[in-house]
């Protein structure tokens, strides 16, 4: 696939961020990870990606947040939104479909995790998100702690990735903004997804294919995922413990492209 454009939410919610407050940065965007704050870390795997035709950064007041921060070069600055769906549809209503959508906080991220997003997203689909299977993150990450989407035919966790990939997608774009709109009210949430859907969920019943199918029809266009099979595609950086484990696995990789001497 190519002529993507690649959108990094990087905008904060209201407060402050307790990890970028003990960093003593705005952002948690702008948090140092093995020395490089991690929105770099996350721009520069795209702009390695083929494919990706532009890049955009959406966050707030970019001029000012963003002023002196070398490594951003060539990246499109937009304002973020109230909240990621916000942000998200604003992009995709000024670049339009491919959009591939992913977070500041994904330090690990690499250029073999979007090649492979953007390769294997099914055709039919409108929007994809990027999963990895519990066997496959434990097996890199023993320690990590992860929420998990739990299916009849396996455990999954979330990638912070998703692909926009045809104008229809702008359905689960409104469909998010719905939910987002909705987060504070649990009971509200629950009547968007439908209580049957959550009820077979919950009691363990529904594969993961069956729950793609009723979100693309609540969403009223057809959903996918792609199963990655990197470990580290699903680990982000969200508290402490997770910045401690993605600088452990930098500064692994950074010791091995040393020369060896002696």
């Amino acid at each position: 696939m190519t002529g993507v454009t690649a959108l990094v939410l990087a905008g904060q919610r209201r407060g402050t961020d307790p990890m970028a407050a003990a960093a003593g940065v705005s952002h948690k965007a702008l948090l140092p990870v093995a020395g490089v704050p991690m929105l770099l870390r996350v721009v520069s795997a795209l702009r390695s990606t083929p494919g990706i035709a532009r890049i955009v950064v959406s966050i707030e007041e970019p001029a000012r947040v963003l002023a002196g921060l070398e490594g951003l070069e060539g990246a499109i600055l937009r304002a973020a939104a109230p909240g990621p769906a916000m942000s998200a549809a604003a992009a995709f209503e000024e670049f339009g479909a491919p959009l591939l959508v992913t977070t500041a906080d994904h330090a690990l991220l690499t250029p073999a995790m979007v090649a492979h997003l953007l390769r294997e997203a099914p055709g039919r689909a409108s929007a994809v998100a990027a999963l990895a299977r519990r066997d496959t993150i434990l097996a890199e990450f023993p320690e990590t702690r992860r929420t998990w989407l739990r299916f009849r035919d396996g455990d999954f966790s979330g990638c912070n990735l998703f692909l926009l990939a045809r104008p229809e997608a702008i359905r689960v774009l409104r469909f998010w903004q719905r939910l987002e709109q909705q987060r504070k009210r649990p009971t509200a949430m629950a009547r968007m997804l439908g209580p049957i859907v959550l009820l077979r969920y919950a009691l363990g019943w529904m594969t993961l294919r069956a729950g793609l199918d009723a979100l693309g029809a609540r969403c009223g266009t057809p959903v996918a995922v792609v199963e990655m099979p990197f470990g580290a595609a699903a680990v982000d950086v969200d508290k402490p413990d997770d910045l401690a484990l993605v600088e452990a696995r930098l500064g692994g990789a950074e010791r091995r492209r040393l020369p060896q001497v002696g």
